[in-house]
């Protein structure tokens, strides 16, 4: 881990705009960098934005088998709207064979740790496959999301991936994301006007009621601070 230059850039980055951020980062690691896309309102507004830049940026999706319908429409016109490739990405086929014969389709809902393991296999595995070679990767997360993203910073270090993480949105607030939909027509999952702030997987992920916590319908029967897939651990 460079510390040195994570603090550079983060100096450099203060204050600045995601679209200036975005192009920047991509000039810094010519195409060693990717983009991390799950279709929510942050993922596309940071995807207009690579978009419109031009930026030599990789962009992908992981695919865990078990999303909502409406994720997939909103790939679709994501795609048909911007016309930039977005790599999809699936889990080993024996992995969740294996898992779910042994522990249950929904093994998810008997324990944290089935719930891990359940990420560990449809998401961190095709994630990490999805980074190999690549020395940064950009990614939609605020720091009001969570209680476990209060900290971020714009550049981070991955201990788990071995690479940058840069989170261009980080201290953007929920209307800022929405105004920025709206003012550019920016297609969007349909799930958040019916009370879904955060959308994952369709069997850990509900409606909330207006004003609860962004990410209250993600693992809901789980402890808030410990609310994460894998995908984003220090």
């Amino acid at each position: 881990m460079n510390q040195e230059l994570i603090l550079q850039l983060n100096q450099t980055f203060a204050g600045k705009a995601p679209g200036e951020i975005i192009p920047a980062v991509a000039a810094l690691f010519p195409g060693k960098i990717a983009f991390a896309t799950s279709f929510g309102a942050e993922d596309q507004v940071i995807t207009h934005l690579i978009a419109k830049s031009g930026a030599n940026i990789k962009l992908f999706t992981l695919d865990t088998g078990r999303m909502f319908p409406e994720t997939y429409e909103t790939m679709h016109r994501t795609v048909s709207r911007y016309q930039v490739p977005i790599q999809t990405l699936f889990p080993d086929r024996e992995e969740v064979e294996a898992m779910v014969n042994e522990k249950g389709i929904n093994l998810f809902y008997e324990s944290i740790e089935n719930r891990k393991l359940c990420c560990h296999i449809r998401k961190t595995q095709p994630l990490q496959r999805a980074l190999q070679g690549m020395e940064a990767w950009i990614t939609g997360l605020r720091r009001e999301q969570s209680p476990t993203r209060q900290h971020l910073e714009v550049v981070e270090w991955d201990s788990v991936n071995r690479l940058l993480k840069i989170n261009p949105l980080c201290d953007w607030t929920e209307p800022q994301v929405w105004e920025f939909i709206h003012a550019k027509n920016i297609p969007y999952n349909k799930l958040h006007d019916q009370g879904f702030p955060s959308i994952g997987c369709q069997p850990c992920t509900r409606a909330v009621a207006k004003g609860d916590d962004i990410r209250a319908g993600r693992w809901w029967w789980e402890n808030p601070d410990s609310k994460e897939c894998g995908l984003h651990q220090q």
